[in-house]
């Protein structure tokens, strides 16, 4: 009897692939520009542009929202990693919903 253990930490999927390196990204470009605002201070919150480079990066989380939804659904993907991008992928689609009815411009 041979059993193999199989990993479900990692996708399989080429869409579940593709999830979890599009949040990798967005993940990436956000602590990035977290430490251009805080610990370097070369760009500002107050900024208008830094708010619209950002903005354009959660559509990136919101394809891999998207993306992820339908390798699980279609794909029938069940790794943890695709399961956590989905779940970043929401809070930052909550992120926005909020922000944009508390703003004060």
């Amino acid at each position: 009897m041979n059993s193999q253990k199989k990993s479900y930490f990692l996708p399989e999927t080429k869409l579940g692939k593709w999830t979890v390196c599009l949040n990798i990204f967005f993940l990436i470009v956000i602590i990035i520009s977290v430490i251009l605002v805080k610990v370097l201070g070369i760009l500002s919150f107050d900024m208008g542009h830094w708010w619209d480079v950002t903005a354009l990066v959660f559509l990136v989380s919101i394809s891999a929202f998207i993306i992820g939804i339908i390798a699980v659904r279609k794909n029938k993907e069940r790794s943890v990693m695709v399961y956590l991008s989905i779940l970043i992928s929401i809070f930052a689609i909550l992120f926005l919903l909020l922000h944009s009815l508390f703003i004060n411009d």
